[in-house]
């Protein structure tokens, strides 16, 4: 039962209430008072608020992070001197009607504002992944509600460069995407061990990619990056079908057998209808350490090439320096941990100049009611 203090208090527990019951659960982005998660609020005459909240799941790992929001919030009421916070878990029922009251509320998958890149390239090697998971960082850092899908399922590495390495929670078959620097991430590598082979194929791995995106609560998204695999195979297919309002943001080096291949996709865009916002040349040259000075050990022209040859805009060129190296390896992107990095400076422009590309309704499927 939920409860507010009636009694003779020094805070107004109605305002305590309010205050606390505005505090977002990390993870559903909602309000814990909207979501029945806020069971008690109340204040003493000494100024103490105790405020108990019901998590989604006993092991939350975000217990602290919401203890720390719920005690900065209550501590904003007037004569509230210190808080409190105690937390129990929802009941299965409970749980069960959160996960149907969130699919119900549903309309879209993503949100009707939502625009969907898929990152892709050619071939392996050519630092599409971390492409992928700074230009996601930076674009949160403009303020953008960012959801980052993993779907090389064979090779993910959002586990990796975002340094999180947990299953995500599940309510009733829906799961929670796993929240870093910002961005909501949903990866195969948080349901596998580290040194687990994937060996999914075919119906499997669509069936899978299909659930990433409909059994995922992302919550209102103003931007989803897909990070696809390399190459044009079936999971490539699998996602143009499942995800038809994607825009193309193909990812080359400057060297030609790069762009040659990456062209590939290009075309496999082309067929498909699908708009392409742009191309990003990765690796475009390498920053000494040292004295900061810029060589080409890849070539030039290569982004260029493909941008000119796919009709489009070449959005940036990355440098790869130390920093951006390093930050693969630690698990904090660069962006977030070294922003004047070249490096970082690069895709921080990159997010400030991606195109708000939506595909048009030709060719696409559309509901029709049949009036009688």
């Amino acid at each position: 039962m939920l409860t507010r203090s009636r009694g003779r208090s020094a805070v107004d527990d109605t305002a305590l209430w309010n205050a606390v019951g505005a505090v977002e659960d990390p993870e559903l982005h909602r309000g814990i008072g909207e979501l029945g998660m806020l069971r008690t609020a109340r204040g003493d005459r000494a100024g103490t608020a105790r405020v108990e909240v019901a998590l989604t799941t006993a092991g939350c790992p975000l217990r602290e992070h919401l203890r720390e929001a719920v005690t900065a919030a209550a501590l904003t009421v007037p004569g509230v001197r210190r808080a409190e916070v105690a937390f129990t878990t929802l009941s299965a029922r409970q749980r069960m009607e959160l996960a149907q009251r969130l699919r119900g509320e549903r309309s879209t998958r993503f949100g009707a504002r939502t625009l969907v890149y898929a990152v892709a390239s050619g071939k392996g090697g050519v630092g599409k992944s971390s492409v992928a998971a700074n230009l996601a960082v930076a674009l949160a850092r403009r303020g953008k509600r960012v959801g980052l899908l993993d779907a090389d399922v064979w090779g993910y590495s959002v586990p990796q460069l975002f340094g999180v390495r947990r299953n995500p929670v599940a309510l009733n078959g829906l799961m929670l995407p796993l929240q870093a620097h910002g961005v909501r991430l949903m990866s195969v590598g948080f349901l596998v061990a580290d040194d687990a082979p994937v060996l999914w194929r075919g119906p499997l791995l669509h069936k899978a990619l299909e659930q990433f995106l409909a059994d995922v609560h992302w919550g209102e998204l103003d931007v989803l990056l897909l990070d696809l695999p390399p190459g044009t195979g079936d999971i490539t297919l699998s996602l143009l079908e499942l995800v038809p309002e994607a825009a193309l943001l193909a990812v080359t080096t400057p060297q030609p057998a790069a762009q040659a291949v990456a062209s590939r996709v290009g075309r496999l865009a082309r067929q498909q209808r699908m708009p392409v916002a742009g191309v990003v040349e990765n690796m475009s040259t390498l920053v000494c350490a040292g004295c900061g000075e810029h060589t080409a050990p890849f070539g030039a022209g290569g982004g260029q090439r493909l941008a000119d040859e796919l009709g489009t805009e070449l959005l940036g060129r990355i440098p790869l320096d130390a920093a951006l190296r390093e930050a693969g390896d630690t698990g904090l992107p660069v962006v977030a941990g070294d922003a004047n990095a070249p490096s970082a400076v690069a895709l921080t422009e990159l997010a400030a100049r991606l195109p708000a590309v939506r595909r048009g309704l030709a060719g696409l499927a559309l509901p029709l009611t049949v009036v009688r």
